[in-house]
């Protein structure tokens, strides 16, 4: 496909219309129309959503993304929370930290944003924040959460992303919201094994150095959003997270460390040095390229087969990459085939149940990637869900963007 930055250099056609601007055009209306397509099936398609959300371009407009990403995480967009009618700034043990928080996002909000209308917005943030801690008492408040929640804020507004965030916290962010950081450690640990799989010498410098993965703490807990300043890029980054597994954004992470591999073996090899260059993550990445490579390297690296290395020890309590599985579960009752797949599921033998059908041979990349969002652990329960995904989605094959 064409990028923007290309299609600025395209030669015009005779009749003064781009060809490369032209078929730019084309594909996006055609990536339009098959997720407007997918929202009007009955029930609603979230497998072919959950491949235009990973597909490059992502879901395209603000507007769509106020009607997928409920759909994404089977999230009733009409049937909002309700409203706390206690002063939850008086009673919250987390109102001071949520206030110094917020008042320092001002970097979060468009810039040319009315006062006025950034202050209001700031207001609705800390209710948001405030209102979800109180209805989720075992949730546990970690600063660069409302670097999350301002993002759903501003593409979907205050009622609805209560409770899109909400929906987040208890699943993908939930190891985030322990209180301790013992999970959000667990999954740092990720990060290493990746990138040694598919680097050994970066990461021998690595190791050398002795940098460790701090580097890349506000990168994971945020989803990007506190570290890059293009908000087109972190709703980007939304797209495709929220249609994966909840550990997409570590292998995100590091396909952004091996991009920028030169630059790291060309540092001093010490912790300092190091972690300075990590930590400053460049703005102009190339995001479609290093999305699709993290799928990528998920398919062919699952979680599954870094965990001996990532573990220290046991988990003590369930993490997202667990709970996710009953999530995605409820989210597959809008398939139609649900009822079959009830049955087919109870039909299983138990040594049927725990095969690994994501490595079908030939099976679209696209797809793989999104069945894995669907299924995560692979548990006796989800397999059917995965084995009618995969039999199923293939006919829906994504040219779009080749």
């Amino acid at each position: 496909m064409c990028h923007l930055a290309q299609i600025i250099f395209c030669t015009s056609s005779r009749d003064g219309v781009s060809p490369c601007w032209s078929d730019f055009n084309a594909k996006r209306k055609k990536k339009v129309a098959e997720i407007h397509q997918a929202l009007n099936s009955d029930p609603t398609d979230v497998a072919a959503l959950r491949r235009m959300a990973i597909s490059e371009g992502g879901l395209l407009t603000d507007e769509i993304r106020r009607k997928v990403w409920p759909k994404l995480l089977n999230v009733n967009a009409n049937d909002p929370p309700p409203i706390s009618g206690k002063n939850l700034r008086q009673m919250s043990k987390d109102y001071q930290q949520v206030l110094l928080d917020v008042r320092r996002s001002l970097r979060r909000f468009p810039p040319g944003m009315p006062e006025e209308q950034r202050e209001g917005l700031q207001e609705e943030l800390i209710d948001i924040i405030l209102l979800i801690l109180e209805r989720n008492p075992q949730l546990h408040y970690y600063q660069g959460y409302h670097d999350i929640v301002v993002t759903f804020l501003l593409v979907v507004g205050e009622r609805l992303a209560t409770s899109l965030v909400e929906k987040l916290s208890t699943h993908h962010l939930r190891d985030f919201m322990d209180p301790t950081m013992d999970n959000t450690k667990h999954i740092l640990n990720y990060l290493m094994p990746i990138i040694d799989q598919v680097n050994p010498e970066l990461h021998d410098f690595m190791q050398s150095a002795e940098v460790g993965t701090i580097f890349a703490l506000s990168w994971l807990i945020t989803w990007f959003g506190h570290v890059l300043s293009d908000f087109r890029h972190v709703v980007r980054l939304y797209d495709f997270f929220l249609a994966c597994h909840p550990l997409m954004p570590i292998y995100f992470a590091a396909v952004i460390v091996l991009y920028r591999e030169q630059e790291v073996l060309d540092c001093d090899c010490d912790m300092a040095s190091v972690h300075h260059l990590l930590s400053q993550i460049p703005q102009d990445l190339p995001y479609e390229t290093l999305i699709s490579r993290a799928g990528d390297l998920f398919v062919q690296f699952p979680p599954s087969e870094l965990a001996r290395e990532a573990a220290a020890q046991q988990q003590a309590e369930r993490t997202a990459a667990s709970t996710f599985k009953d999530f995605e579960l409820a989210s597959a009752q809008q398939r139609p085939d649900m009822v079959l797949r009830q049955r087919f599921r109870g039909l299983l033998r138990p040594e049927d149940r725990t095969k690994d059908v994501l490595t079908k041979p030939r099976t679209n990349r696209f797809v793989k990637l999104a069945v894995m969002g669907l299924t995560v652990a692979l548990g006796a329960a989800a397999l059917a869900v995965v084995k009618s995904a995969l039999e199923w989605a293939p006919k829906f094959q994504l040219q779009l963007f080749p």
